[in-house]
């Protein structure tokens, strides 16, 4: 089919067809670069958090309304623990101050030696008196777990002793010692004279710290061998059970640990599955938003075609009806218009591929987002040349089936 005769057409239509070329271009742009964010967002509410098995653990909080000694705290930690231990369905519990996905809990400066100015890096300092490799199962990649004589049991009201030995996770090792080994290394807790120095004895693949910022930053933690006493009455325990037991585990902990308190007590259960989904539910509402905008705009570019294929339809009735006339099929006039509707959609297309690359690098300058991946603009130029395809032939199809005499009487 020669060309010519749908450029003149075109040329003579120049507004109806800017408008979709506009439209297609737009829509591209913005449906490429949503959907890589979609993208991203889905991939970073995925990260694993270090913890195996994530349905399997939660944390336990109790919060005693009255204040005794040190050594009364330490001996309820005891208590508590061997009765959560007790609970059929438990594999493992141990103690710690914060939990990864909590969005809640405390970071540390963290140095190499006293005479620094600024920190080497900025770790999530996870404490326990127990071991956070056996309750979360931490993949151990170098060195040892914390032993029961590692544990160092501080009255924080009157002491500032601290931890002597610490596990971290590999990102902060590799940051700290490139291309050593970080166990039997001393890294100071803090900056200046006053930093509590701790001998590195265990790397671990991962553990993320609760607020699970993306990149390098949220792989950064530290644990302790910590027990701090004489603070807030209470304790947090985080229990790893057996699969499909969590549940019901969560209902026995709770009860049990409330009906052997001496003191009046409030108790919080929390699962590590909605620690999740409570930390990337913005991640998961952008998600859902920026579907329903491209969803959107595919009907609202889909109407467009439509709507201007219909009305040239109806303004070519005459002419269809003289190319029916001089005998012309019904496949000739439908691959007229088809063939109309994809020169413009190609304007459309390479106009959305520019506007895309642009939008995307100017995310990238100002949102930090990574850039759009080829593929996405692949797969939106054959969607949009297909939307273009199926919107237009409805009308393509009407204006092939108008006979000759039809159109002539009636144009």
């Amino acid at each position: 089919m020669s060309m010519s005769p749908i450029l003149s057409a075109l040329m003579r239509n120049k507004t109806g067809a800017v408008l979709v070329a506009v439209q297609v271009a737009l829509s591209l742009a913005i449906l490429s670069n949503a959907l890589h964010i979609v993208s991203v967002r889905q991939e970073v509410a995925a990260r694993p958090s270090g913890i195996a098995d994530e349905s399997s653990v939660f944390a336990i909080n109790s919060r005693y309304l009255t204040r005794e000694s040190a050594e009364y705290d330490a001996a309820v930690q005891r208590r508590e623990v061997e009765l959560l231990r007790a609970i059929s369905g438990v594999v493992s519990v141990a103690t710690t101050n914060q939990i990864p996905l909590g969005n809640s809990g405390n970071n540390t400066s963290v140095s190499l030696n006293r005479k620094q100015v600024n920190q080497s890096a900025n770790a999530a300092n996870y404490r326990t008196a127990d071991s956070l490799i056996k309750t979360w199962q931490l993949k151990l990649v170098e060195g040892r777990d914390f032993t029961k004589a590692d544990v160092v049991e501080v009255d924080e009201q009157v002491s500032k002793e601290f931890a002597k030995v610490t596990i971290i996770t590999k990102a902060l090792a590799d940051k700290l010692w490139p291309g050593q080994s970080a166990v039997g290394k001393t890294l100071l807790f803090g900056v200046g004279e006053d930093a509590n120095a701790t001998q590195v004895v265990g790397v671990v693949e991962r553990l993320q710290k609760p607020w699970a910022q993306i990149g390098e930053e949220g792989e950064l933690s530290a644990i302790l061998a910590y027990r701090g006493l004489g603070g807030i009455p209470g304790a947090m325990y985080t229990v790893r059970t057996e699969p499909g037991q969590r549940d019901r585990v969560m209902k026995e902990a709770e009860a049990a640990m409330a009906k052997s308190a001496p003191v009046p007590v409030v108790i919080r259960v929390k699962n590590t599955l909605d620690d999740r989904k409570e930390r990337y539910r913005a991640d998961n509402a952008l998600s859902w938003m920026l579907i329903t905008v491209s969803v959107l705009l595919l009907v609202i570019t889909a109407s467009g075609i439509v709507g201007m294929a219909s009305l040239w339809v109806t303004q070519r009735r005459k002419q269809i009806g003289v190319r029916r006339a001089l005998g012309a099929r019904r496949a000739h006039i439908l691959r007229y218009f088809i063939s109309e509707n994809l020169m413009i959609t190609g304007a459309g297309v390479a106009g959305g591929v520019l506007l895309a690359i642009g939008l995307n690098q100017l995310l990238v300058s100002k949102l930090e987002l990574t850039k759009l991946p080829l593929e996405y603009l692949v797969w939106g130029t054959g969607l949009f040349f297909a939307l273009g395809v199926i919107a237009v032939y409805g009308p393509a199809w009407r204006a092939a089936t108008i006979s000759p005499a039809t159109a002539t009487r009636t144009a």
